[in-house]
Protein backbone atom coordinates (compact mmCIF):
# COMPACT_ATOMS: atom_id res chain seq x y z
CA UNK A 1 0.00 0.00 0.00
CA UNK A 2 2.80 2.23 0.93
CA UNK A 3 4.37 1.40 -2.68
CA UNK A 4 1.25 2.21 -4.61
CA UNK A 5 0.63 5.64 -2.47
CA UNK A 6 4.29 6.75 -3.25
CA UNK A 7 4.07 5.66 -6.81
CA UNK A 8 0.90 7.98 -7.00
CA UNK A 9 2.93 10.78 -5.52
CA UNK A 10 5.76 10.45 -7.50
CA UNK A 11 3.76 10.20 -10.78
CA UNK A 12 1.05 13.24 -10.14
CA UNK A 13 3.82 16.04 -10.48
CA UNK A 14 5.42 14.49 -13.68
CA UNK A 15 1.96 13.72 -15.19
CA UNK A 16 0.86 17.62 -14.66
CA UNK A 17 4.48 18.61 -16.03
CA UNK A 18 3.54 16.62 -19.04
CA UNK A 19 -0.14 17.94 -19.46
CA UNK A 20 1.26 21.38 -18.41
CA UNK A 21 3.79 21.08 -21.44
CA UNK A 22 1.70 19.55 -23.95
CA UNK A 23 -1.04 22.23 -23.35
CA UNK A 24 1.94 24.79 -24.20
CA UNK A 25 2.51 23.13 -27.51
CA UNK A 26 -0.35 22.31 -28.83
CA UNK A 27 -2.71 25.16 -27.35
CA UNK A 28 -1.07 27.16 -30.17
CA UNK A 29 -2.01 24.96 -33.17
CA UNK A 30 -5.55 24.69 -31.83
CA UNK A 31 -5.57 28.29 -31.62
CA UNK A 32 -4.30 28.98 -35.67
CA UNK A 33 -6.72 25.96 -36.71
CA UNK A 34 -9.97 27.27 -34.92
CA UNK A 35 -9.17 30.82 -36.11
CA UNK A 36 -9.51 29.72 -39.26
CA UNK A 37 -13.22 28.82 -38.89
CA UNK A 38 -15.87 30.94 -40.15
CA UNK A 39 -17.43 33.57 -37.57
CA UNK A 40 -19.91 32.11 -35.58
CA UNK A 41 -18.51 28.26 -35.43
CA UNK A 42 -14.94 29.97 -34.19
CA UNK A 43 -16.88 31.71 -31.40
CA UNK A 44 -18.80 28.48 -30.17
CA UNK A 45 -16.16 26.64 -31.11
CA UNK A 46 -13.32 29.21 -28.42
CA UNK A 47 -16.20 29.47 -25.75
CA UNK A 48 -16.44 25.42 -25.57
CA UNK A 49 -12.62 25.66 -25.58
CA UNK A 50 -12.38 28.19 -22.73
CA UNK A 51 -10.72 30.73 -24.69
CA UNK A 52 -13.49 33.73 -23.97
CA UNK A 53 -16.90 33.70 -22.54
CA UNK A 54 -20.17 33.95 -24.11
CA UNK A 55 -20.08 37.85 -25.51
CA UNK A 56 -16.42 36.82 -26.76
CA UNK A 57 -14.59 38.36 -24.26
CA UNK A 58 -11.05 36.47 -23.66
CA UNK A 59 -10.71 34.58 -20.75
CA UNK A 60 -9.09 31.53 -18.13
CA UNK A 61 -11.64 29.53 -18.77
CA UNK A 62 -10.90 25.71 -18.47
CA UNK A 63 -9.75 24.00 -21.86
CA UNK A 64 -9.75 20.30 -19.94
CA UNK A 65 -6.62 18.80 -19.42
CA UNK A 66 -4.89 17.54 -22.80
CA UNK A 67 -4.67 13.95 -21.41
CA UNK A 68 -5.19 12.53 -25.36
CA UNK A 69 -2.91 15.21 -27.29
CA UNK A 70 -0.70 14.24 -24.23
CA UNK A 71 -0.59 10.25 -24.94
CA UNK A 72 0.06 11.33 -28.69
CA UNK A 73 3.51 12.77 -27.74
CA UNK A 74 4.10 10.88 -25.09
CA UNK A 75 3.76 8.06 -27.27
CA UNK A 76 6.01 9.46 -29.99
CA UNK A 77 8.74 9.99 -27.60
CA UNK A 78 8.57 6.36 -26.21
CA UNK A 79 8.75 5.23 -29.79
CA UNK A 80 11.62 7.18 -30.82
CA UNK A 81 10.72 10.85 -31.25
CA UNK A 82 11.77 13.72 -29.71
CA UNK A 83 8.73 15.64 -29.83
CA UNK A 84 10.26 19.22 -30.46
CA UNK A 85 7.77 21.32 -31.18
CA UNK A 86 8.09 23.69 -34.17
CA UNK A 87 7.84 27.71 -33.96
CA UNK A 88 4.46 29.04 -35.73
CA UNK A 89 5.47 31.28 -38.54
CA UNK A 90 2.54 33.47 -38.23
CA UNK A 91 2.84 34.28 -34.57
CA UNK A 92 -0.96 33.90 -34.14
CA UNK A 93 -2.14 32.75 -30.26
CA UNK A 94 -5.39 32.94 -31.40
CA UNK A 95 -7.69 35.92 -31.76
CA UNK A 96 -11.26 36.37 -30.55
CA UNK A 97 -14.46 35.25 -32.25
CA UNK A 98 -14.73 38.34 -33.92
CA UNK A 99 -11.50 39.46 -34.84
CA UNK A 100 -10.18 38.16 -38.33
CA UNK A 101 -8.89 35.27 -37.16
CA UNK A 102 -5.60 33.67 -38.81
CA UNK A 103 -5.96 33.06 -42.41
CA UNK A 104 -6.30 30.14 -44.26
CA UNK A 105 -2.38 30.51 -45.74
CA UNK A 106 -1.94 31.15 -41.77
CA UNK A 107 -2.63 27.49 -40.53
CA UNK A 108 -0.83 26.24 -44.12
CA UNK A 109 2.27 27.87 -43.91
CA UNK A 110 3.99 26.84 -40.34
CA UNK A 111 7.37 25.06 -40.24
CA UNK A 112 7.29 21.33 -39.40
CA UNK A 113 5.42 20.48 -35.98
CA UNK A 114 7.64 18.07 -33.72
CA UNK A 115 7.01 14.70 -34.21
CA UNK A 116 2.89 14.21 -33.20
CA UNK A 117 2.33 17.91 -32.73
CA UNK A 118 -0.39 18.04 -35.42
CA UNK A 119 -1.61 14.34 -34.61
CA UNK A 120 -2.11 15.72 -30.81
CA UNK A 121 -3.81 18.93 -31.87
CA UNK A 122 -6.01 16.51 -34.31
CA UNK A 123 -7.36 14.11 -31.32
CA UNK A 124 -8.27 17.13 -29.10
CA UNK A 125 -10.34 18.32 -31.90
CA UNK A 126 -11.70 14.79 -32.07
CA UNK A 127 -12.48 14.66 -28.56
CA UNK A 128 -14.10 18.18 -28.59
CA UNK A 129 -16.41 17.26 -31.49
CA UNK A 130 -17.77 14.13 -29.28
CA UNK A 131 -17.73 16.63 -26.33
CA UNK A 132 -20.25 19.29 -27.99
CA UNK A 133 -22.37 16.53 -29.31
CA UNK A 134 -22.60 14.38 -26.24
CA UNK A 135 -23.51 17.47 -24.40
CA UNK A 136 -26.94 17.79 -26.86
CA UNK A 137 -27.61 13.61 -26.32
CA UNK A 138 -27.50 14.40 -22.49
CA UNK A 139 -29.08 17.24 -21.82
CA UNK A 140 -25.94 18.49 -19.89
CA UNK A 141 -26.27 22.06 -19.07
CA UNK A 142 -22.82 22.84 -17.57
CA UNK A 143 -19.12 21.17 -18.33
CA UNK A 144 -16.21 22.83 -16.61
CA UNK A 145 -18.22 24.70 -14.36
CA UNK A 146 -20.00 27.02 -17.18
CA UNK A 147 -22.80 26.36 -19.19
CA UNK A 148 -22.61 23.84 -21.99
CA UNK A 149 -22.08 25.39 -25.61
CA UNK A 150 -25.90 24.04 -26.80
CA UNK A 151 -27.69 25.60 -23.81
CA UNK A 152 -25.24 29.32 -24.75
CA UNK A 153 -26.25 29.36 -28.10
CA UNK A 154 -28.94 26.94 -28.96
CA UNK A 155 -28.54 23.18 -30.25
CA UNK A 156 -27.82 23.90 -34.10
CA UNK A 157 -25.04 25.87 -33.74
CA UNK A 158 -23.61 23.83 -31.47
CA UNK A 159 -24.09 20.48 -33.13
CA UNK A 160 -22.06 22.40 -36.37
CA UNK A 161 -19.48 23.68 -34.37
CA UNK A 162 -19.04 20.25 -33.29
CA UNK A 163 -19.27 19.21 -37.10
CA UNK A 164 -16.84 21.75 -37.81
CA UNK A 165 -13.99 20.56 -35.32
CA UNK A 166 -13.70 17.10 -36.54
CA UNK A 167 -13.28 18.11 -40.24
CA UNK A 168 -10.82 20.72 -39.05
CA UNK A 169 -8.95 17.44 -37.13
CA UNK A 170 -8.86 15.44 -40.62
CA UNK A 171 -7.52 19.03 -42.48
CA UNK A 172 -4.94 19.18 -39.90
CA UNK A 173 -3.71 15.39 -40.33
CA UNK A 174 -3.82 16.24 -44.57
CA UNK A 175 -2.00 19.21 -44.29
CA UNK A 176 1.32 16.97 -43.45
CA UNK A 177 3.24 14.98 -46.05
CA UNK A 178 4.25 11.28 -46.32
CA UNK A 179 2.74 7.80 -45.63
CA UNK A 180 2.35 8.54 -42.19
CA UNK A 181 -0.23 11.04 -42.47
CA UNK A 182 -1.97 9.64 -44.60
CA UNK A 183 -1.96 5.90 -42.37
CA UNK A 184 -2.76 8.66 -39.69
CA UNK A 185 -5.89 9.96 -41.18
CA UNK A 186 -7.19 7.15 -42.18
CA UNK A 187 -6.54 5.59 -38.40
CA UNK A 188 -8.36 8.88 -37.13
CA UNK A 189 -11.09 8.90 -39.86
CA UNK A 190 -12.22 5.15 -38.68
CA UNK A 191 -11.66 5.99 -35.00
CA UNK A 192 -14.53 8.87 -35.74
CA UNK A 193 -16.57 6.06 -36.78
CA UNK A 194 -15.90 3.47 -33.67
CA UNK A 195 -16.72 6.80 -31.45
CA UNK A 196 -20.35 7.34 -33.35
CA UNK A 197 -20.99 3.55 -32.55
CA UNK A 198 -20.15 3.47 -29.46
CA UNK A 199 -21.93 6.65 -28.77
CA UNK A 200 -24.91 5.07 -30.67
CA UNK A 201 -25.00 2.06 -28.46
CA UNK A 202 -24.59 3.86 -25.17
CA UNK A 203 -27.91 5.78 -26.02
CA UNK A 204 -29.59 2.50 -27.41
CA UNK A 205 -29.12 0.77 -23.96
CA UNK A 206 -31.56 3.36 -22.16
CA UNK A 207 -34.43 2.21 -24.31
CA UNK A 208 -33.52 -1.45 -23.10
CA UNK A 209 -33.93 -3.75 -20.21
CA UNK A 210 -31.89 -6.37 -20.98
CA UNK A 211 -28.26 -4.88 -21.16
CA UNK A 212 -25.36 -7.19 -21.07
CA UNK A 213 -22.05 -6.75 -19.36
CA UNK A 214 -20.07 -7.57 -22.59
CA UNK A 215 -22.02 -5.47 -24.95
CA UNK A 216 -21.39 -2.87 -22.02
CA UNK A 217 -17.85 -2.88 -22.37
CA UNK A 218 -17.74 -3.26 -25.92
CA UNK A 219 -19.56 0.03 -25.86
CA UNK A 220 -16.78 1.35 -23.70
CA UNK A 221 -14.08 0.36 -25.69
CA UNK A 222 -16.17 2.08 -28.67
CA UNK A 223 -16.86 5.40 -27.19
CA UNK A 224 -13.53 5.91 -25.25
CA UNK A 225 -10.91 3.70 -25.76
CA UNK A 226 -10.82 4.09 -29.67
CA UNK A 227 -9.73 7.61 -29.04
CA UNK A 228 -7.09 6.65 -26.53
CA UNK A 229 -6.03 3.96 -28.70
CA UNK A 230 -5.63 6.24 -31.77
CA UNK A 231 -4.27 9.09 -30.07
CA UNK A 232 -1.08 6.39 -28.83
CA UNK A 233 -0.74 4.84 -32.18
CA UNK A 234 -0.92 8.39 -33.92
CA UNK A 235 2.31 9.27 -31.84
CA UNK A 236 3.59 6.07 -32.70
CA UNK A 237 2.99 6.80 -36.45
CA UNK A 238 4.50 10.14 -36.16
CA UNK A 239 7.84 8.34 -34.63
CA UNK A 240 7.70 5.88 -37.53
CA UNK A 241 7.35 3.33 -35.64
CA UNK A 242 6.33 -0.36 -37.21
CA UNK A 243 2.90 -1.49 -37.83
CA UNK A 244 3.21 -3.94 -34.47
CA UNK A 245 4.82 -1.50 -32.50
CA UNK A 246 1.68 0.71 -34.07
CA UNK A 247 -1.32 -1.71 -33.09
CA UNK A 248 0.41 -2.69 -29.71
CA UNK A 249 0.27 1.51 -28.28
CA UNK A 250 -2.98 1.28 -29.84
CA UNK A 251 -4.21 -1.66 -27.81
CA UNK A 252 -2.26 -0.10 -24.76
CA UNK A 253 -4.66 3.05 -25.16
CA UNK A 254 -7.75 1.00 -25.42
CA UNK A 255 -7.63 -0.72 -22.62
CA UNK A 256 -6.39 2.46 -20.49
CA UNK A 257 -10.05 4.42 -22.48
CA UNK A 258 -11.86 1.50 -20.87
CA UNK A 259 -10.63 1.99 -17.42
CA UNK A 260 -10.87 5.52 -17.90
CA UNK A 261 -14.75 4.74 -18.90
CA UNK A 262 -15.29 2.63 -15.71
CA UNK A 263 -13.96 5.92 -13.78
CA UNK A 264 -15.73 8.23 -15.55
CA UNK A 265 -18.98 6.09 -14.51
CA UNK A 266 -17.80 5.99 -10.93
CA UNK A 267 -17.70 10.00 -11.04
CA UNK A 268 -20.82 10.42 -12.39
CA UNK A 269 -22.66 8.97 -9.48
CA UNK A 270 -20.27 9.60 -6.71
CA UNK A 271 -18.12 12.34 -7.81
CA UNK A 272 -17.72 15.42 -5.89
CA UNK A 273 -19.63 18.06 -8.50
CA UNK A 274 -17.28 20.95 -6.79
CA UNK A 275 -14.44 18.89 -8.98
CA UNK A 276 -16.11 17.26 -11.35
CA UNK A 277 -18.30 20.53 -12.38
CA UNK A 278 -21.20 18.05 -13.05
CA UNK A 279 -25.00 18.32 -10.94
CA UNK A 280 -23.61 15.30 -7.99
CA UNK A 281 -25.25 11.98 -9.46
CA UNK A 282 -26.24 13.14 -12.50
CA UNK A 283 -26.08 10.02 -14.82
CA UNK A 284 -28.61 8.44 -12.19
CA UNK A 285 -30.61 11.59 -12.51
CA UNK A 286 -31.39 10.78 -15.92
CA UNK A 287 -31.57 6.83 -15.36
CA UNK A 288 -28.37 6.51 -17.66
CA UNK A 289 -27.38 2.86 -18.04
CA UNK A 290 -24.06 3.04 -16.85
CA UNK A 291 -21.38 0.56 -16.52
CA UNK A 292 -22.03 0.50 -12.27
CA UNK A 293 -25.74 0.13 -13.16
CA UNK A 294 -25.62 -2.54 -15.25
CA UNK A 295 -23.52 -4.60 -12.93
CA UNK A 296 -26.15 -3.97 -10.13
CA UNK A 297 -28.82 -4.69 -12.64
CA UNK A 298 -27.09 -7.91 -13.03
CA UNK A 299 -25.75 -8.60 -10.06
CA UNK A 300 -29.30 -10.83 -8.38
CA UNK A 301 -29.50 -8.86 -5.25
CA UNK A 302 -32.28 -7.65 -3.49
CA UNK A 303 -30.54 -4.25 -3.67
CA UNK A 304 -30.40 -4.67 -7.64
CA UNK A 305 -33.91 -5.73 -8.11
CA UNK A 306 -35.03 -3.12 -6.25
CA UNK A 307 -32.69 -0.65 -8.67
CA UNK A 308 -34.25 -2.73 -11.73
CA UNK A 309 -37.84 -1.47 -10.43
CA UNK A 310 -36.64 2.27 -10.54
CA UNK A 311 -35.47 2.12 -13.68
CA UNK A 312 -38.42 0.18 -15.01
CA UNK A 313 -40.54 3.16 -13.77
CA UNK A 314 -39.07 6.19 -16.39
CA UNK A 315 -39.11 8.50 -13.87
CA UNK A 316 -36.01 10.91 -13.73
CA UNK A 317 -34.95 10.86 -9.86
CA UNK A 318 -35.61 14.22 -7.61
CA UNK A 319 -32.39 14.93 -5.56
CA UNK A 320 -33.85 13.24 -2.86
CA UNK A 321 -33.93 9.87 -4.06
CA UNK A 322 -30.61 10.23 -5.65
CA UNK A 323 -28.61 9.53 -2.02
CA UNK A 324 -30.91 5.94 -1.97
CA UNK A 325 -30.41 4.86 -5.31
CA UNK A 326 -26.70 5.47 -5.40
CA UNK A 327 -26.73 3.04 -2.09
CA UNK A 328 -28.67 0.28 -3.96
CA UNK A 329 -26.04 0.96 -6.73
CA UNK A 330 -23.27 0.22 -4.27
CA UNK A 331 -25.22 -2.30 -2.12
CA UNK A 332 -25.80 -4.37 -5.33
CA UNK A 333 -22.13 -4.54 -5.88
CA UNK A 334 -21.90 -1.97 -8.54
CA UNK A 335 -19.52 -0.14 -7.56
CA UNK A 336 -16.90 -2.38 -6.20
CA UNK A 337 -17.18 -4.31 -9.44
CA UNK A 338 -16.32 -0.96 -12.04
CA UNK A 339 -13.45 -0.21 -9.48
CA UNK A 340 -12.24 -4.02 -9.87
CA UNK A 341 -12.82 -3.91 -13.87
CA UNK A 342 -10.41 -0.17 -13.77
CA UNK A 343 -8.14 -2.17 -11.97
CA UNK A 344 -8.10 -5.07 -14.40
CA UNK A 345 -7.75 -2.72 -17.54
CA UNK A 346 -5.33 -0.29 -16.09
CA UNK A 347 -3.02 -4.03 -15.85
CA UNK A 348 -3.57 -4.74 -18.98
CA UNK A 349 -2.68 -1.30 -20.59
CA UNK A 350 0.58 -1.33 -18.36
CA UNK A 351 1.78 -4.64 -19.10
CA UNK A 352 0.77 -4.44 -22.82
CA UNK A 353 3.06 -1.36 -22.98
CA UNK A 354 6.22 -3.07 -21.46
CA UNK A 355 5.44 -5.25 -24.42
CA UNK A 356 5.50 -2.34 -27.05
CA UNK A 357 8.45 -0.35 -25.26
CA UNK A 358 10.49 -2.89 -22.54
CA UNK A 359 12.50 0.29 -21.99
CA UNK A 360 10.46 1.86 -18.40
CA UNK A 361 12.52 5.08 -18.98
CA UNK A 362 11.05 5.59 -22.14
CA UNK A 363 7.82 4.25 -21.14
CA UNK A 364 7.60 6.85 -18.00
CA UNK A 365 5.87 9.61 -19.32
CA UNK A 366 3.19 7.09 -20.20
CA UNK A 367 2.37 5.20 -17.13
CA UNK A 368 2.44 8.09 -15.54
CA UNK A 369 -0.14 9.51 -17.42
CA UNK A 370 -2.08 6.08 -17.09
CA UNK A 371 -1.66 6.06 -13.33
CA UNK A 372 -3.30 9.34 -13.55
CA UNK A 373 -6.37 8.70 -15.71
CA UNK A 374 -6.88 5.77 -13.65
CA UNK A 375 -6.89 7.30 -10.13
CA UNK A 376 -8.21 11.01 -11.15
CA UNK A 377 -11.24 12.53 -9.18
CA UNK A 378 -12.76 14.52 -12.12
Amino acid sequence: MQTRAANQDQDTPRAAEVLARTRAQVDPVLRAAVGTLPTRMRHIAGYHLGWWDVHGTPCHGGSGKALRPALVLAAARATGADGRAGRNRTGSNGTGPNGAGPTEAGLSGTEPHGAGLSAAAAVELVHNFTLLHDDVMDGDQLRRHRPTAWSAFGTPDAILAGDALQALALRLLARDAGREAQAAGARLAWCVIELCEGQHADCSFEERADVGMAECLAMAEAKTGSLLGCACALGALSAGADEEVVDAMDAFGRCLGIAFQLIDDLLGIWGDPRVTGKPAGSDLTALKKSLPVVAALASGTEAGRELADVYASGTPLSDVQLPHVADLVERAGGRAWAQGRADEFTRRARDGLAEAVPDPDAAGELLSLARLITRRDR
